[in-house]
């Protein structure tokens, strides 16, 4: 029987253990936590976003994101919709493509991926850590606190650096440079932004909806609709969280990022000239703060009023064309310059990892060492949020257990 050693015990180690005791083979996860699955549990705000129907290589990104188009085929929505329900789990099926649990719970997700292990002798070392894998001959050696085994194949499922305080590491990037594989440079994903400018902190705790412009060296990038949240360190929110892959890479790579944000999206800009001014027209001895306090946050407008140089007790009678252009223009397009991320304790992914060119797509095998896999985040290989991270987990650790288990 083939002896199987998978070093992670995230969601695509899980899934890799579970398909390769299925196949038949001896399968031990050795978990650094006191438990499996910490991240799983710490998803979605606790729901667990498990996957996205309409996932494809386009919502990835790492040197080749192309790398993920045959795991995605492999593990097609439909194919996954019935390996939740052969281990007992049911899907709530957003009309976006988001799935969860129907508990709603991610605890449902591990307690039905573990009771489904457990079914198949899958061995689970937990407080373990790995200080070296080596390879003699064709057995590996897996070097712990506590011992050494040996073993047939083994699987770095280890994550990334994303959230240490879920327990993440880079362990898995010095086990594969220690067998020659390439580690592209890591940066937080899904992750807030720091801002350079004098009043940010003073929003911070100010939530509204925005369309969110990323800009690059002077150039827009990226485009996202959604919430944001000013913070005391920057900016947060689900619109920013979209467009931080982008930005962290090119914060990474020394380029000059920032973002423009447009206040109210629903308006064209000369649409938005107009409502002002009929807004104006209709509360001629009304200050500049209080007539805009129907369009947005009380807080908002006081600062951006000051980046428009223009004085809160103003009467909107008072004011020319040209100035109320001037405010449409910042409502339209606020710029701030991005300094940098919020890091990795607060991202919930990670971009680079282990070079996707030296490793099989098809099977998840090194090209490097016969008998050594990778999957899940160790990869350079990043989704974006709502879902599409936990899909090429799955997708990576069911394929590499299916060839390991062979």
């Amino acid at each position: 029987m083939k002896k199987i050693a998978i070093i992670g015990g995230g969601a695509s180690g899980l899934m890799a253990a579970l398909f390769a005791a299925r196949s038949g083979a001896n399968v031990t996860i050795y978990e650094h936590n006191s438990s499996v699955g910490k991240k799983i549990l710490a998803s979605g705000n606790g729901r667990c976003n498990i996957i996205n129907t309409t996932a494809s290589p386009e919502d990835y990104a790492g040197n080749d994101p192309q790398f993920v188009t045959y795991a995605l085929k492999q593990l097609n929505f439909g194919y996954f919709e019935k390996f939740c329900h052969s281990i007992g789990l049911l899907l709530d099926i957003k009309e976006d493509g988001r799935c969860y649990p129907l508990s709603n719970e991610a605890k449902s997700v591990l307690i039905a991926l573990k009771s489904a292990i457990s079914e198949t002798g899958v061995k689970i070392i937990t407080d373990s850590n790995v200080t070296a894998i080596t390879k003699n001959d064709s057995h590996f050696n897996v070097q712990t606190d506590q011992d050494k085994q040996s073993y047939n194949n083994v699987l770095i499922a280890t994550g990334s650096q994303a959230a240490p305080q879920l327990g993440a590491t880079a362990d898995g990037y010095s086990f594969a440079r220690a067998f020659g594989h390439e580690i592209l440079p890591t940066y937080p994903s899904l992750v807030q932004l720091h801002l350079n400018s004098r009043n940010h902190h003073k929003m911070a705790g100010v939530k509204t909806t925005a369309e969110v412009t990323l800009i690059i060296d002077g150039k827009p990038k990226e485009k996202v609709q959604g919430d944001i949240l000013f913070a005391a360190y920057g900016i947060s929110g689900l619109a920013i969280l979209d467009v931080s892959q982008k930005a962290s890479y090119a914060h990474h790579n020394k380029q000059r990022v920032s973002i423009a944000l447009n206040l109210l999206p629903r308006y064209d800009r000369a649409t938005l000239t107009n409502v002002i001014e009929k807004v104006f027209a209709s509360v001629p001895k009304h200050d500049i703060h209080t007539a805009l306090c129907g369009l947005l946050p009380a807080k908002i407008i006081t600062y951006l009023l000051e980046d428009a140089a223009i004085a809160l007790t103003t009467t909107v009678s008072s004011l020319n064309t040209k100035e109320i252009k001037k405010i449409a223009h910042l409502i339209g397009e606020w710029k701030f310059e991005v300094t940098d991320t919020h890091g990795f304790k607060h991202a919930e992914v990670s971009g680079g990892g282990v070079s996707t060119a030296q490793v099989n797509n098809k099977t998840m095998e090194s090209n490097l060492v016969e008998g050594l896999y990778f999957s899940g985040e160790v990869l350079d290989i990043v989704g974006k949020r709502g879902g599409y991270n936990f899909n090429f987990a799955w997708a990576s650790g069911m394929i590499a257990g299916k060839e390991m288990g062979k």
